[in-house]
């Protein structure tokens, strides 16, 4: 009590058991008073059992030294007020010696059980509250959040949550511990450097009474070992709150080694992704270079081979067949290369209005014959309007279409090319006699070079022409006809206020 005593004079409250003392005695008095005018009517024993109400309150209020001032004010209201002769400290009769006696035993006893039921409440609450800041704490690290936003939570949490003056995250980096983030007031290097330099190891949290000054640590320690450690300055806990403060710091510890195994994880994924789309690009690139290649190598092979006779027909034609195939390389080349210059974000589109009849026109003047002479078919009625584009980007879509639709439909067959205005839309449509493409391989069959079921694959084409019309803001889509064949459409945005003069 002299020590709470000093408290109370230092910091002006008046502590505890005191508050509690002077609650008990005046409800003793008071009590005492307000039964006087009863006292005819209530016997020796009433009046004790209800003195035992200011026991109870000074116990509440004060602890167990508050409820033994109250008992000794009780004994003294209960002899002067209800014990004869009246008004005196005085004992009369011997019975009335073993009513005060039971009296002051009795009330020892229920002060003493009140503050051990008060003292076990008070803890659990205690409990309770720390079990609701654990998961209050332990709630601000199960979010999936990046490596340097959640070690800023930990010491900022540390920091409110336990009043002290400052916190230094070290994490262990080339064999040393380096500070990875702080909160609060600065900590000097003079104080970082009582921790081993050299070590990774973190020391443990100092138990010491308080120590402002001091600098203290707690292991970060999770299923692997040492992630780290926390360097507190200014740490006045109770030993509750120390293990509290030491749960917290598991949990961190296990929230720092999930979020670097899942960085770990997505970096995996991102490399095998890069291999996979890497050999994806090889494989597409190889597969559509290999026939160009191979018809320039048996045309050159023939113009240079002198046993073949060959007539000046067959010349132009080998010249041709070499001159097609090389612009048709050169068309792949150039579209392999602004698709991943769009996809990278360096190279932007560039929209102009352009007429829909000049659009096919040029495409089709773009194939030099490779779709076959007199195959393809126009269907663009009057009064279509004007589309915004980049018309490079969507020639190259038109002719990759007409080209798969030749691969794929029956020599001899028409390919129809067709255009229908709706709104502020015109829709382009490819149309084929083929044999249509099935209902599961219609979302793949845009990407770079996969593999179907039915044993067929998507090259470049598709996955170019799927880039450009994204680029524009449209989309693609692939449908089959009803008697027989695909349609290959995509979509484009009207250019305001102009259309085609026919």
């Amino acid at each position: 009590m002299a020590g709470e005593g000093r408290a109370w004079y230092e910091n002006g409250s008046m502590p505890k058991w005191l508050r509690g003392s002077i609650l008990g005695t005046f409800a003793a008095m008071g009590l005492g008073a307000a039964m006087i005018p009863l006292r005819t009517h209530l016997s020796i024993a009433t009046a004790g059992l209800v003195l035992v109400v200011p026991v109870v309150a000074g116990v509440v209020t004060g602890g167990l030294s508050a409820g033994v001032v109250t008992v000794a004010a009780g004994f003294l209201v209960y002899d002067f007020a209800f014990i004869p002769p009246y008004y005196t400290l005085t004992v009369g009769a011997a019975q009335n010696w073993v009513a005060l006696g039971v009296y002051a035993v009795v009330m020892l006893m229920v002060a003493q059980v009140v503050a051990r039921l008060e003292v076990a409440r008070a803890q659990a609450e205690r409990n309770a509250s720390q079990t609701r800041r654990l998961y209050d704490l332990s709630d601000l690290l199960v979010k999936d959040r990046p490596l340097g936003d959640l070690l800023c939570t930990i010491v900022e949490t540390v920091q409110t949550a336990f009043g002290v003056t400052g916190v230094a995250l070290l994490l262990p980096e080339g064999g040393r511990l380096k500070v990875a983030t702080s909160a609060g007031e600065a900590i000097s290097p003079e104080q970082l450097q009582q921790l081993d330099p050299g070590s990774s190891t973190p020391v443990s949290l100092g138990m010491a009474g308080p120590t402002p000054d001091r600098l203290q640590t707690v292991a970060l320690t999770a299923s692997e070992g040492p992630v780290g450690v926390l360097a507190v300055r200014g740490l006045t806990l109770s030993p509750d709150d120390r293990a509290l403060l030491g749960a917290f710091a598991n949990h961190a510890a296990l929230t720092i080694e999930r979020s670097r195994l899942r960085e770990q994880a997505m970096q995996t994924g991102l490399l095998e992704e890069s291999d996979r789309l890497r050999r994806t690009l090889l494989g597409a690139v190889s597969h559509d270079l290999r026939t160009p290649l191979a018809s320039m190598k048996v045309a050159a092979t023939a113009l240079r081979d002198r046993t073949l006779a060959l007539s000046d027909e067959d010349i132009e034609e080998l010249n041709d067949i070499i001159d097609r195939q090389t612009d048709r390389l050169t068309r792949l080349v150039t579209s392999l290369l602004d698709m991943t210059r769009l996809q990278a974000g360096v190279l932007q589109v560039k929209r102009e209005a352009w007429p829909v009849v000049d659009l096919v026109a040029d495409a089709l003047a773009g194939l030099h014959g490779a779709a076959g002479a007199g195959r393809v078919e126009v269907d663009i009625p009057g009064g279509v309007p004007d589309v915004e584009i980049d018309p490079p980007l969507i020639e190259q879509v038109l002719t990759n279409l007409v080209e798969n639709a030749d691969r794929h439909a029956p020599p001899g067959t028409p390919i129809m090319i067709a255009c229908r205005a709706s709104g502020d839309k015109v829709t382009l449509s490819v149309t084929d006699q083929g044999p249509g493409v099935p209902t599961d391989d219609r979302d793949m069959i845009f990407d770079s070079f996969v593999r179907f079921d039915t044993g067929g694959r998507s090259g470049l084409g598709l996955a170019i022409a799927k880039t450009f019309i994204q680029a524009h803001g449209e989309r693609i889509w692939v449908e089959n006809v009803a008697d027989g064949g695909a349609r290959f459409a995509f979509t484009l945005a009207t250019a305001p206020g102009r259309e085609t003069e026919r």
